[in-house]
């Protein structure tokens, strides 16, 4: 909860992620993390950064039981709460969770675009 930021130690873990993700190119990673921090809200809130599932058990309710858990958490806190969508076939269902586009973000060098959401407190 709060704003969204990383400590130094965070962020080292993460490095090897990020290296993977960009392939070693660090300079769009930082842009990346830079055009996601400027479309990122100020007011307090939940952010859920990262949700995904295996493919191969895809449909079986598995995210959709991550969501509900972590918006119950927003919930109990009337907390509002914050993602960015990487898949525009996935606004849709995170729509059905109360989510609302609130802008897109074009990633560099011809990259996808990213959908920030935004949940009002309930």
């Amino acid at each position: 909860p709060g704003r969204w930021g990383q400590s130094s130690r965070e962020q080292i873990a993460m490095l090897p992620a990020v290296l993977r993700a960009f392939r070693g190119r660090l300079a769009v990673g930082r842009t990346v993390t830079e055009l996601m921090k400027a479309q990122h809200p100020e007011e307090p809130h939940w952010y859920l950064a990262v949700i995904g599932s295996d493919p191969s058990v895809r449909g079986g309710g598995f995210g959709q039981a991550l969501m509900e858990s972590g918006l119950l958490r927003c919930d109990a806190d009337y907390a509002p709460a914050y993602l960015e969508s990487s898949n525009p076939e996935n606004i849709g269902y995170y729509e059905r969770f109360g989510f609302r586009v609130t802008g897109e973000i074009q990633l560099p060098d011809g990259g996808p675009s990213l959908w920030p959401m935004w949940r009002d407190p309930r």
